[in-house]
This record gives structure tokens, C-alpha cells and sequence, in this order.
């Protein structure tokens, strides 16, 4: 089934306590797993921090948001995972798709969009993580190219992060 989609920067107009409910029912399967990743219970005032990391983005149907992604640049460092501090690899995180479109290849799009604004800002390599534990996560991102680079201990986790990436260019790859 074909949705029509616009994904567009967030704007000033969009509501961050929207955008937060979004987040907390697409990690809920993920909470239900026992899983505390950040997006299962941030309030809105993380929710706004961590949208001013890289570029924010939202995807929307018929005027309702349904998913969304922030990619950082090269240039934003993160703490404690050497890998997203390359200055050759986008970061994307904060990556959701409301529950009910799950599994109709809008997650798809919006990493085929996540990865060509990687591309567009001079990145080699887009990078993000998950946990261990989220095996069909994992093997979602593999599908599409991502290779374990690296694993993660982040401070507000209750898991170990497996840290992956793709190289954006195929002409470009190499082994590392």
C-alpha cells in the first residue's frame, strides 16, 4: 500500500509534546521488552534538546505526524562512542515511525531520506545504534547495508548499544 507523505524539517509550528507522544508509542514495544531507551519516557524538555543535536525531521500524512528522524552532521560530537565522532559519519537517531504505520516501508523512506541528507551534508557513513537485545531492529538495519562498527554503553540505557553504519557511496566502500 502506497501512503502520500511529505517529510519536511521540523518548524517552530510543530508541537514538541506531539512530536514526544510519537516517540513514547513507537518505543513502547521497545519499553515492553524492558528496553529504557531515552525516547520511552523523555519529556518534552529532552525531547527539545536532543532535536537541536542535528537536523530534525517529520514525516506527515493527511496533516498528522506519523514519524521522524534527526540526522547530525559530521561535526556534532558525541560522548563516549568514538565512531560517531569521525568526521566522516552522520548521526541518526531519534528514529520513529507511529505504530500503526510500522511495517509499510515508510521507515524505509525516511532512512533512504535520512541517508541522502548524510550524503548531501559530506558524509561518508551514516551511523546509529540500538540495543543488543532489539534483535529485529538489528536485523532491519543490516537488510539495508549496516554493519556493526562498534558497541555502546550510554549513561541512561539499561542495555548495551550495538553502534552500525553504512557507507553512502558504494563505490567508496572499504574494509575496515
Amino acid at each position: 500500500m502506497d501512503i502520500d507523505v511529505e517529510i519536511r524539517l521540523l518548524e517552530a509550528r510543530d508541537s514538541l509534546t506531539a512530536l514526544t507522544d510519537l516517540l513514547h508509542r513507537a518505543y513502547a514495544s521497545l519499553a515492553g521488552m524492558g528496553l529504557q531507551y531515552l525516547a520511552t519516557h523523555q519529556d518534552v524538555n529532552t525531547t527539545s534538546q536532543r532535536v537541536t543535536e542535528g537536523d530534525c525531521y517529520v514525516l506527515f500524512t493527511a496533516g498528522r505526524m506519523i514519524g521522524t528522524v534527526v540526522v547530525s552532521p559530521p561535526t556534532t560530537r558525541f560522548a563516549d562512542c568514538a565512531w560517531y565522532d569521525r568526521g566522516d559519519v552522520c548521526v541518526v537517531s531519534q528514529f520513529a515511525i507511529e505504530p500503526e504505520y510500522q511495517r509499510r516501508g515508510l521507515g524505509g523512506r525516511l532512512l533512504d531520506f535520512a541517508e541522502t541528507r548524510a550524503s548531501a551534508l559530506g558524509a561518508r557513513e551514516s551511523a546509529l545504534d540500538t540495543a543488543e537485545s532489539a534483535t529485529h531492529l538489528i536485523e532491519f538495519y543490516t537488510a539495508r547495508g549496516y554493519r556493526h562498527v562498534g558497541d555502546v554503553q550510554w549513561e541512561n540505557t539499561n542495555y548495551r548499544s550495538v553502534v552500525l553504519s553504512k557507507v553512502l557511496n558504494a563505490s567508496e566502500r572499504r574494509i575496515r
